[in-house]
């Protein structure tokens, strides 16, 4: 199974999770290959290539089985030549903000933004990023501007915001939920529809006041174009088993992912998810002029 980014962070890491248990019903072992570089586009490109005999998966997300299209020229089709799965794994994002920021709820954060335009600042993982995108929806639903600061990572934008060196952040429910349970950040609300079983007390965008505001990066599985069918269903079946697990579902719950329902776990409802995230994110991103660094 390629795996497009490093080891060590949550994709990585929920990859690992459900190539272990994926073992007893496929009645081998999943070996995980990090094939890193250019937010992903190296590893997917290997995938591509590799023979369609269901001995090479490929696990990807929303920022690069979608975002990356928008960004890059790619040197493959993301809907054409990949064999849909499964999607795996949907986790919502915060809106947070310093724990000095002049507002205790998300309309207030709105209306400070609005009576200071362009002075607040947002941290990001740089442009493309998830935070970056949902910081560009947020501006566009709510009205405001602000500054984008781009860092090297999730986590020391979380450290800047910690310290107060910048004003607000969309989150990651990894980063943050430590951060806001130790006092030290404020989080206005979850950019889902309903609330997270994981931290119940914080409102949805709907409830909070910018309905509509979602931003949930997702996992999936894919093969190569070509794969024969009744190893697509064989793959398909084992990835459900595995995400029907207890303890793999408590597992991705501690990464602050949700599992999709059934009926969201076959090949054909991740390739209609699929299109429809690309139609809906691509011409966000290429208004907001998003660039590969």
């Amino acid at each position: 199974m390629i795996v497009p980014v490093p080891a060590g962070g949550q994709m990585d890491s929920i990859a690992r999770i459900l190539a272990e248990r994926m073992r007893a019903p496929l009645g081998e072992p999943i070996v995980i290959e990090n094939v890193t570089g250019a937010s992903g586009t190296i590893g997917l490109g290997r995938a591509v290539r590799a023979a369609p005999d269901g001995y090479t998966l490929c696990y990807g997300a929303w920022a690069t089985h979608v975002i990356n299209g928008a960004v890059y020229t790619l040197q493959y089709d993301l809907i054409g030549d990949f064999e849909p799965i499964a999607l795996t794994s949907i986790t919502p994002w915060f809106i947070a903000a310093r724990k000095g920021a002049p507002a205790n709820d998300l309309k207030g954060l709105v209306a400070w933004l609005k009576a200071n335009p362009e002075k607040a600042s947002a941290g990001t993982s740089g442009a493309g990023g998830p935070g970056h995108i949902g910081g560009v929806l947020f501006e566009q639903l709510s009205g405001t501007r602000f500054g984008f600061v781009p860092y090297r990572g999730v986590a020391p934008a979380m450290q800047d915001l910690v310290s107060g060196q910048i004003d607000l952040m969309i989150a990651d429910p990894a980063s943050a939920m430590p951060q806001l349970r130790a006092g030290r950040i404020k989080i206005f609300a979850i950019m889902a529809h309903s609330r997270s079983p994981n931290a119940p007390d914080i409102p949805t965008v709907d409830e909070a006041g910018l309905p509509g505001l979602y931003l949930a990066p997702w996992h999936a599985i894919w093969a190569p174009k070509g794969t024969p069918s009744p190893i697509i269903g064989k793959l398909n079946a084992a990835v459900t088993d595995a995400l029907a697990d207890p303890a793999v579902r408590r597992q991705l719950a501690d990464l602050g992912s949700d599992v999709p329902p059934r009926e969201q776990q076959t090949p054909e409802a991740l390739a209609a998810f699929h299109r429809a995230e690309i139609e809906k994110w691509w011409p966000i991103v290429k208004a907001a002029n998003i660039k590969a660094e």
